[in-house]
């Protein structure tokens, strides 16, 4: 049985990321695809605009299952805690590795840099996801507030005058 992809990854996948594997908010240079068959055409991940040796991070907490060249490219593999049996495992590419196969690794750790060219782009990370044999979209692993940008902060109010008490004193300074 080849690999295959799945067309609504949604239910399958916890938004369990921490951090995008690149850069703060990097743009999607190109999106998931799946495949309608096996071997079809398709985009069996993302890819994600980045530099030339930007550090490449994983996006949460698991154990590299392959650091390696595969076709002449670098490509990290991290299975992830806690995610069921299988489990999910997310891939990176081209990526020279700075992990190797068993280190445990947190969100955010770094697992490489990024090469100089992938084996369909130049300046951008081929981020991959899959369950067994199973493509999946790795953009489900992350939480609307890192898709949609940081998340809201409050921030101090300056230059407004407190609320009045009712005997009409200000209780404290603006």
């Amino acid at each position: 049985m080849g690999l295959r992809a799945l067309d609504d990854p949604t239910p399958d996948v916890p938004a369990l990321a921490r951090n995008w594997p690149v850069g703060r908010r990097p743009a999607v240079v190109r999106g998931w695809e799946p495949p309608t068959t096996p071997y079809g055409p398709g985009h069996r991940g993302v890819d994600l605009a980045a530099p030339a040796s930007a550090p490449v991070r994983s996006v949460a907490a698991g154990r590299v299952s392959f650091a390696g060249r595969v076709g002449g490219w670098g490509v990290v593999s991290v299975e992830l805690a806690g995610t069921g049996d299988p489990p999910l495992r997310t891939t990176y590419l081209p990526v020279a590795a700075s992990v190797r196969r068993g280190d445990e690794v947190a969100a955010g750790d770094v697992l490489g840099t990024l090469e100089p060219a992938g084996p369909h782009c130049a300046g951008c990370l081929h981020w991959g996801l899959l369950r067994g044999e199973v493509y999946l979209n790795p953009l489900a692993l992350l939480p609307p507030w890192l898709l949609d940008g940081d998340p809201p902060r409050l921030l101090p109010v300056i230059g407004v005058p407190l609320p009045r008490p009712e005997g009409g004193r200000t209780t404290g300074t603006p």
